[in-house]
């Protein structure tokens, strides 16, 4: 088999067969198969597109190209779940000890971020003492124990992925339907989850702007999810405003666990829970969705949710303190607040442009290299449809630098008023399962 025999091929708009895609991943992974033809061969993948059963072969063997973890003697059915990219998205760290408290084992592997603000590891940091580097043993007991643990990704998980993602990211052919999905679903399947539960973002502030796209991205993962024998769930939701209040890192933990302590409801609540029923459903727990929802609410409502984690931090080494006394959180030293210069409503907030003031701050990255200011953050006072007066405050920034003049505009230009009130965007637009 020649690597320019599969290229012709593919250039030549015809169907790789799953012995020629794995010859690619192999060699490249193997580095016997040099950069420009790997290019070459990503290029005609791009122009021509996957066929769902490339697709799918391209997912299992980049599974294959590093090592997998093996969960299954963890009990019951594993449900993973994963957002493609949100500002303030922090639901991942709700519905863990929601999910947990109702029996289902949640073993998530999570990564760090890279653009506005940090990932589900570096929001984690903002606790003190909390340790994200449990040992695979450690990692298993823990979920076996207390049906909850989460930890960094190995470094050897997937590696044709990460192979793949920075020749892409240098040669035009990142925005790809079947190489995104083979991306996203690699990882997630190579971390052993019997089923996952996907979020796929669209709105101005997601990877997805056009809902067509971010459908077309659904389809094709649930679709990977059938063919690789694994349940896939995918919820289409809004990224047009960031979620919730709070976007940063140690003030979205805060927004957590208010949310899980009843004392916050918003849109937030709202996308968590039906996340939570969604897992419920997909680990069999529950066969009905109102029956899975009730149990959602009851232990947000009787507190076994805050209560597990309660458990959750301080086996993980953290300082569970901070869930009653929010000082134990890193704090900022400067603050700025954004007043509203007419009356008017809330027409738009732009998600991308308030992440953007967020990684300005210091609550993202704009390199791999940067540290992350786990107290940065801006706190939303005032949402779509909201009602403002001139001189009312919008929002306020915070972080222990001093705020910028670039981050106070670049939120500014975030908030569009006008004097017509804008409906509340739709938050689920959309739902696919592999069932």
């Amino acid at each position: 088999m020649l690597m320019k025999d599969i290229i012709e091929k593919k250039r030549d708009k015809q169907e790789l067969t799953e012995e020629e895609i794995r010859f690619f991943i192999d060699g490249y992974t193997n580095k016997k198969i040099p950069d420009y033809q790997a290019s070459a061969l990503l290029m005609a993948m791009f122009l021509n597109d996957l066929t769902p059963d490339e697709i799918a072969a391209l997912t299992a063997a980049m599974i294959d190209s590093g090592e997998t973890i093996d969960l299954s003697s963890i009990e019951g059915l594993k449900i993973d779940k994963h957002s493609t990219g949100g500002v303030g998205d922090k639901v991942s760290l709700i519905i863990a000890p929601i999910v947990a408290s109702l029996g289902v084992p949640v073993a998530k592997m999570s990564g760090r971020g890279l653009g506005h603000t940090g990932g589900t590891l570096d929001k984690l940091e903002s606790i003190p003492g909390f340790d994200i580097n449990l040992s695979k043993e450690e990692f298993v007991d823990t979920v076996n124990k207390n049906k909850i643990a989460l930890i960094g990704q190995t470094g050897n998980l997937v590696p044709a992925d990460k192979m793949l993602y920075a020749l892409r990211d240098v040669t035009g052919t990142v925005n790809s339907i079947g190489l995104i999905a083979s991306s996203i679903m690699s990882k997630k399947l190579a971390t052993g989850a019997d089923g996952i539960v996907l979020d796929v973002k669209t709105g101005y502030g997601a990877f997805m702007e056009r809902y067509e796209d971010a459908e077309k991205l659904a389809e094709t993962m649930v679709d990977i999810g059938k063919k690789l024998g694994k349940n896939v769930t995918a919820l289409i939701t809004d990224m047009n405003q960031p979620l919730g209040a709070e976007v940063g890192n140690a003030n979205e933990i805060k927004e957590v666990v208010q949310i899980l302590k009843g004392e916050s409801e918003n849109e937030l609540l709202e996308l968590s829970k039906q996340v939570a029923v969604e897992m419920l459903l997909a680990s069999e727990t529950y066969k009905d969705k109102d029956a899975a929802l009730r149990a959602v609410e009851e232990v947000l409502a009787n507190g076994q949710a805050i209560e597990k984690l309660k458990q959750f931090v301080t086996t993980q080494k953290g300082d569970a303190s901070f869930i009653d006394d929010y000082s134990k959180l890193p704090q900022p030293e400067h603050f700025y607040e954004l007043k509203a210069e007419q009356d008017g409503y809330v027409n738009a907030l732009y998600a991308q442009k308030v992440g953007k003031s967020a990684m300005l701050l210091g609550a993202g990255r704009a390199s791999k290299e940067d540290d992350i200011d786990h107290s940065a953050g801006i706190t939303l006072k005032k949402k779509v449809g909201a009602q403002v007066q001139s001189g009312e405050t919008l929002a306020v920034l915070f972080s222990r630098s001093e705020i910028g003049q670039e981050a106070i505009d670049e939120l500014k230009g975030a908030y569009v008023i006008s004097d017509v009130k804008s409906e509340v965007p739709t938050l689920i637009k959309g739902k696919l399962s592999s069932k």
